[in-house]
């Protein structure tokens, strides 16, 4: 059962997050202009609320998942640098423990 879920593209790129964060914006307001004109006709509070509520699920299906469409622009990482014996060396001189730099003796 891990396979499969293992499978499914979790991630989005930078892209991707813009365009779903604007198309989940402007589904709202949509939304929210429709159910006002559909409250204000039928004189009911209570559908403007409903669709408001029907497009924030609708936008939600369409922008929370990480669609194909908003993995098209994948982030290029670098290659990882090979280390060499100079780094390594470095790392071993510097001092673990904090300076006593500033401190007064005794």
């Amino acid at each position: 059962m891990s396979g499969f879920f293992d499978s499914i593209p979790t991630h989005m790129d930078f892209v991707g997050q813009k365009k779903a964060e604007k198309l989940f914006q402007t589904l709202i307001l949509a939304a929210a202009v429709i159910g006002l004109a559909i409250g204000y006709h039928y004189e009911q509070f209570s559908y403007t609320v409903y669709s408001l509520g029907a497009g924030f699920v609708i936008s939600c299906l369409i922008t929370l998942p990480p669609w194909p469409m908003y993995r098209r622009n994948p982030v290029k990482w670098q290659k990882r640098r090979k280390e060499t014996k100079s780094t390594k060396e470095d790392e071993s001189s510097s001092p673990s423990s904090p300076s006593s730099k500033g401190k007064k003796k005794k």
